[in-house]
């Protein structure tokens, strides 16, 4: 693998950018969690990779999408589920513990930053682990929904299925036809991931406590996003307008390059354990 890791000077730049501002806001996306197995959505160039993931509407409307949702996810969620913090979720638990951090915000759905010791975590796309019932609003551990999945399609285990971003999987359009959805234990109802899907909005009650960490903030460290996704490309634009430094670390490109003061194109899991190193 190459070694994608910044000089000593980028790291002291970066070192700088912390200690300038009392109150760095973070906001993570899914690039700090492939050192941890889990895919992401895109390459250094910003272009998606795989297929064209499920989007709220359909799933909430047509019993087939939720069918393909349900299979592939019950494929692919175990490796999800074995994942660990790496390197990059712990360098930022220990930063904020010493406080050259503020408030963490991530794109993320796997729950990693609370594993590895963050506290306060403001999840803007929810929680993979936690389902909710549409109808009766009842809610489910995500490992509890596995267990209905797998009793109900038992010739879906074991699958060798390419694992794909956020618990799914890639399989065989056939292996659709005789595959049962899991339903609401309590009223027979539909049952969702407890996540923002694509083509849904952020929730209100997220975005407005979102708002208030970038209004308190003084400066924005995007870790491990190409915010191609508004939800987060936004709080670049609010920082830049309000004459808040924005940095990044990122080893591909993002939507907001032309807004950012500083940027080191390496690796979360590398370079936050060297930049936690290196404020020591």
């Amino acid at each position: 693998m190459a070694d994608d890791s910044p000089d000593t000077a980028a790291l002291e730049q970066m070192a700088h950018f912390l200690t300038r501002h009392a109150r760095v806001l973070v906001l993570t996306g899914a690039g700090i969690s492939t050192g941890s197995g889990i895919p992401d959505y895109r390459d250094k160039d910003g272009a998606r990779r795989g297929p064209t993931p499920v989007q709220g509407p359909d799933f909430r409307k047509f019993e087939a999408t939720r069918r393909r949702y349900w299979a592939r996810s019950m494929v692919g969620y175990p490796t999800l589920a074995r994942a660990e913090p790496n390197a990059g979720h712990r360098a930022l638990a220990d930063l904020e513990a010493k406080g050259a951090i503020g408030a963490l915000m991530t794109q993320n759905v796997d729950g990693l930053h609370q594993r590895a010791g963050s506290t306060g975590v403001l999840e803007l796309h929810g929680n993979i682990h936690a389902v909710i019932c549409l109808d009766c609003h009842a809610h489910f551990s995500r490992a509890f929904v596995q267990q209905l999945l797998e009793e109900a399609n038992p010739g879906m285990l074991g699958q060798n299925a390419r694992p794909l971003p956020d618990g799914d999987a890639q399989i065989e359009p056939e292996a659709l036809a005789d595959f049962h959805t899991p339903f609401c234990v309590h009223c027979g109802g539909t049952l969702k991931p407890d996540v923002v899907f694509f083509g849904d909005g952020v929730p209100a009650a997220c975005t407005r406590r979102a708002l208030a960490r970038m209004e308190d903030a003084d400066a924005l460290l995007v870790v491990g996003s190409s915010l191609v996704v508004f939800s987060g490309y936004r709080f670049c634009r609010m920082a830049a307008a309000a004459g808040k430094p924005v940095a990044a670390i990122n080893l591909g490109k993002t939507r907001a390059d032309e807004l950012l003061t500083l940027k080191l194109a390496s690796s979360a899991e590398r370079v936050l354990p060297l930049l936690r190193d290196f404020l020591n």
